[in-house]
């Protein structure tokens, strides 16, 4: 597990001083975590891609800088600035950058399947 960024000590960053574009493919980066949330910075270069992928939990997108398209259960979503997206536990999506993207990603506490 990577060290948070953010911490009881640093409760704030800004946007400029933290994104770093990779020369290819994704970065990723732990600003925080606690028993209910996972914050991440996600950084993807320009053409980069996510394969289609699936998670256990439920996760939001908010866009910070850049354009892409995310597909989320065969719908197409235009990634800019601004964009907040909701994607719920265990939908299929896929992510391509078409310029450099970063986007915050908060992943909710994992999902517990009451028949378990």
């Amino acid at each position: 597990m990577s060290t948070a960024i953010l911490s009881q000590q640093i409760t704030k960053i800004t946007w400029s001083d933290v994104i770093e574009y990779p020369q290819s493919g994704a970065k990723s980066k732990l600003l925080l975590e606690d028993e209910n949330c996972r914050y991440m910075l996600m950084s993807l270069a320009a053409s980069a891609s996510l394969a289609e992928h699936t998670n256990p939990r439920n996760a939001t997108v908010n866009v910070i800088e850049g354009q892409g398209t995310m597909t989320l259960e065969d719908k197409e979503i235009f990634l800019k600035f601004g964009v907040f997206i909701f994607i719920p536990a265990s939908a299929r999506h896929s992510l391509k950058a078409i310029t450099n993207l970063s986007f915050l990603l908060t992943l909710s506490e994992q999902v517990v399947n009451p028949q378990d």
